[in-house]
């Protein structure tokens, strides 16, 4: 095995001060100390039509400018003296300051008790824009573009209110049928709501969800006297999934057509956008084995295809994240996201369907578009070009095709372009900053390929919050699998390390995809519970295995109809690594994780018995035929197309294996993991006379939040420190 290692932060804090001395709490690992959090400002965002940004800071909202001292634009209690004497503003007087959106440089709304208001700088004076009726059932709320109109939903029906005045768009017929759910799909596909203002408001583009087919699932209430079910419906994999159709509802004429999305009623409607005259509306439809992508163009007023743009086939699977941005000039061409060379890069098309180029390309991946600026030469972009565990803003000059690195400092960087497209406001940090943000001179001469841009002004920063905690020594680094990938993981030594000393080890594991545990930000994308292991006395460890994102298709896909195998021998090279170090105590052992890292926890026990003397897992996947439609066939197709990968992968194969303590955790009203998958194994363990320890939380969902999240926290270092010995 070949090891590359380096240090991003070398040292936190290696030794005792007397400025160094604070120990975390159980209540600081759970952020209820907000003296911990790196320092932000709050609202931050530019002042539409100019150069300028704002900002709010003590109860008062700030302009800043470039070049300039910041001023302030308004206080708490003059925007409460203007909101008093607002009369149609529901209540006598707002309670804590609002967030704000600019509307243009002179005026600016902001939301309170379901109303949305606008604010004249000049007039001094606060005026009703729209107001929604309250009610317990509404949720789902859509703020439009332009006119300030609102979408929701109240239980399965979809509502607008445009000028507080509400209008019913569609009523749910029967049991199982609703309109406008934010949790289409289940929330994949990058879909995180129902409904979709078209650009100018006179559209309302929704899904309609038809549940009805599916079976149900009970969840148990244990709150009421006695103990009730409620039914969720839950697709499984191999099972009847929902259908989901898409309707566009016309403001105008008060009547809605739906789209023509023909072929199986189980596709998926994903990347829903509209076009910027508003007459056409382009879906990425995908088949139910998510391996064929079509991404049409229909009629808004008839329903009708008006053509396949292009499609998209892959023999794992399409996964459609991002939609397409258009170009506001030309209005015919938008900027298209795609795997389809193996890493996620940037493709310009017109609406006819023809790729006019390919705008990003390499051996890495972007990971989100900023915006383009106002000539429309320039599209700015973050990606992992300098490194997988890195993020930088980069501009892309479409003309010439050339990439340009913006930011300079190591880290996490994520970015807002003002609306000229002149500066980007750079937010990012670091393993040695917790927290900055820089505005950054983005307007350069196209003719010239020199990186010439400049921090012009800081904002904020914010070193090291930590700074008066005994912290243990971080490091991350690279192993080599047996594959030829390079693999990064992080360890955080124990504080007042001593190598001629021997520690047990925390192994923290997640290793689905998604989602990196390692990453060039603060504390390393560890969380303070990371460093509460190392003030405790153990080495923290984490590794980043084949599977996770950001480090192209290949390396992600791998785990294709195999969930567990490839994903468990690259945790094993971070292992045999430990057990290689002087320091590292190998029979005291311990591994931890959550969900997939739940899966990944007893995968690793069970399939390599005897390396760990503890496992703590919550929430795990036990077996991934009881696991969702969209998520498990990506990763494992049905279990009647795959059914040695699923036996495979399934934890009840493994049940004679254990070696060593086990406590499972579950949640009891989990709608994501449902709680049959630990029942399930916790039955296969009895009957194969193994002892393991269960804890269920009861009224949790798929995690334990609140303050009942320190009684988990010490659930697990109890278990792991009792049973460590």
């Amino acid at each position: 095995m070949k090891k590359v290692l380096f240090f991003l932060a070398a040292l936190l804090c290696c030794m005792s001060a007397f400025s160094q001395d604070k120990q975390l709490t159980l209540e600081d690992c759970i952020y209820m100390n907000r003296d911990l959090f790196p320092k932000r400002l709050s609202n931050l965002q530019w002042i539409e039509g100019t150069d300028d940004y704002s900002y709010l800071r003590n109860d008062t909202l700030f302009r800043g400018r470039i070049g300039k001292k910041d001023n302030v634009i308004i206080t708490f209690n003059d925007l409460n003296k203007a909101y008093k004497n607002c009369a149609e503003a529901k209540e006598m007087e707002l309670y804590r300051m609002p967030r704000v959106s600019w509307i243009n440089a002179n005026e600016f709304t902001f939301f309170n008790n379901y109303t949305i208001l606008k604010y004249n700088l000049k007039e001094k004076k606060v005026t009703k824009l729209n107001e929604i009726a309250f009610d317990e059932e509404v949720s789902n709320i859509d703020q439009s573009n332009v006119k300030q109109y609102f979408a929701y939903t109240k239980g399965a029906d979809l509502y607008i209110v445009r000028n507080s005045e509400e209008i019913a768009v569609a009523k749910s017929e029967k049991e199982g049928v609703c309109y406008g759910p934010s949790d289409a799909h289940r929330n994949e596909f990058g879909i995180e709501k129902g409904t979709f203002w078209s650009p100018e408001d006179n559209y309302l583009a929704f899904y309609r969800m038809d549940e009805s087919m599916v079976a149900d699932y009970p969840l148990v209430d244990i709150t009421t006297r006695i103990a009730t079910t409620q039914n969720i419906k839950y697709p499984m994999a191999g099972e009847t999934s929902h259908e989901v159709t898409l309707g566009v509802y016309n403001l105008n004429t008060g009547k809605t057509v739906y789209m023509k999305t023909d072929g199986p009623k189980d596709q998926y409607l994903t990347i829903v956008t509209w076009d910027p005259s508003e007459k056409y509306i382009y879906i990425g439809v995908l088949n139910r084995e998510q391996n064929h992508l079509r991404f049409n163009k229909y009629n808004v007023a008839t329903g009708e295809l008006v053509k396949t743009l292009f499609e998209e086939t892959d023999e794992q699977y399409v996964e459609p994240q991002y939609n397409p941005i258009f170009l506001f000039t030309t209005k015919t061409r938008f900027v298209y996201q795609s795997r389809r060379d193996g890493w996620n890069h940037l493709y310009l098309y017109d609406t006819e369907g023809n790729m006019i180029q390919q705008l990003t390309k390499g051996e890495w991946e972007v990971t989100g578009i900023i915006g383009i600026d106002d000539t429309e030469e320039n599209i700015f972009i973050t990606s992992t070009q300098e490194s997988p565990i890195q993020n930088h803003i980069y501009a892309v000059n479409i003309p010439i095709g050339y990439t340009r690195k913006i930011t300079k400092e190591h880290g996490t960087h994520n970015g807002v372009l003002s609306s000229k497209g002149h500066y980007i406001i750079d937010s990012y940090s670091s393993t040695d900053v917790a927290s900055c943000v820089d505005i950054i001179d983005v307007d350069f001469d196209k003719n010239k390929l020199s990186n010439n841009y400049k921090v012009v002004k800081n904002i904020s920063k914010d070193v090291d919050p930590l700074k008066d905690y005994k912290l243990g020594k971080m490091e991350i680094g690279t192993l080599m699998n047996n594959n030829g990938d390079s693999l990064y993981y992080e360890i955080i030594y124990p504080t007042d390390f001593d190598p001629s000393k021997k520690y047990p080890v925390l192994h923290y594991v997640y290793g689905g995809p998604h989602l990196m545990l390692i990453s060039d930000s603060w504390l390393g994308g560890a969380g303070l519970w990371a460093q509460r292991w190392a003030e405790r006395g153990y080495i923290y460890f984490s590794l980043d295995n084949r599977g996770t994102p950001n480090r192209g298709a290949d390396f992600e896909q791998i785990i294709h109809r195999q969930c567990g195998t490839h994903e468990t021998e690259d945790q094993m090279v971070g292992i045999n690594y430990l057990k290689s170090l002087p320091y590292v105590d190998a029979d005291r052992i311990a591994i931890d994780g959550w969900s997939y890292g739940g899966f990944m926890t007893i995968s690793m026990m069970l399939r390599n018995p005897g390396v760990y003397k503890v496992a703590t897992c919550g929430g795990p996947v036990c077996d991934w035929k009881w696991y969702e439609v969209m998520y498990g066939e990506r990763y494992m197709d049905t279990p009647q197309e795959n059914p040695e990968g699923y036996e495979k992968a399934s934890l009840l194969s493994y049940v004679d294996n254990l070696d060593g303590k086990l406590l499972i955790i579950h949640c009891s009203t989990d709608p994501v993991v449902v709680w049959q998958h630990s029942l399930s194994l916790l039955q296969a363990f009895i009957e194969a006379g193994k002892q393991v320890d269960y804890f269920v939380y009861p009224g949790h969902e798929h995690n334990v939040r609140g303050r009942d999240r320190m009684h988990l926290y010490q659930k697990i270092e109890d278990y792991t420190d009792e049973n460590l010995k």
